[in-house]
């Protein structure tokens, strides 16, 4: 018989209960894509084609647009992902009044963590600030899962700076200040 420490056994029941709840996510999505935008949005489509193909030279202006190499469109039509996720680099068209479109950036960004005063394990005060790399590799995922996902990766990484830091002594924080940005890395790679 395989013996497994409880602590294990909570782990691997955590990542069930994540995979089952990503898998429900996914089916709920692909069940809600699949409703399409119901007959009033197919009205709206089809009226926003005759409006573009009556104003035609004029409507160009409005109908195409354009997504730089290192930007993604996600382009909502009443509010719905078009299927395919995001557009681009390129050319693409959009059908105006039916579709917003959203560019996320995916160049990496950097930014100061504002100073932070922590109070290390063996109490004595320490400000300390950092500089956070992130990018977004999914921007489907950036536009629908977060509200600003700039200002959320800021304020994570200051709270996990807060948090790694408090555990440690003064000593432990000026000695292993590799390990730290690799723990505080860790971190901020399963919060975002």
């Amino acid at each position: 018989m395989n013996k497994v420490n409880p602590s294990q056994q909570e782990i691997a029941m955590t990542s069930n209960q994540e995979q089952l709840t990503a898998a429900a996510y996914q089916q709920n999505r692909m069940a809600s894509t699949e409703e399409g935008i119901g007959v009033c949005g197919w009205v709206l489509v089809v009226l926003s084609y005759i409006l573009c193909a009556l104003t035609f030279p004029f409507s160009l202006c409005f109908i195409i647009k354009v997504v730089q190499e290192y930007e993604r469109a996600v382009i909502m039509r009443l509010g719905r992902i078009l299927p395919g996720g995001a557009k681009g680099p390129g050319l693409f068209f959009v059908l105006p009044c039916v579709d917003s479109i959203i560019k996320i950036d995916l160049r990496t960004v950097t930014f100061n963590v504002p100073p932070q005063e922590i109070l290390t394990r063996d109490s004595v005060t320490v400000s300390v600030d950092a500089v956070v790399y992130f990018r977004v590799f999914n921007p489907v995922m950036s536009v629908t899962n977060v509200a600003n996902a700039h200002n959320s990766a800021q304020l994570l990484a200051a709270t996990t700076l807060r948090n790694s830091l408090g555990t440690k002594t003064l000593h432990e924080i000026l000695t292993e200040r590799e390990t730290i940005a690799h723990l505080m890395q860790t971190h901020l790679d399963e919060g975002t």
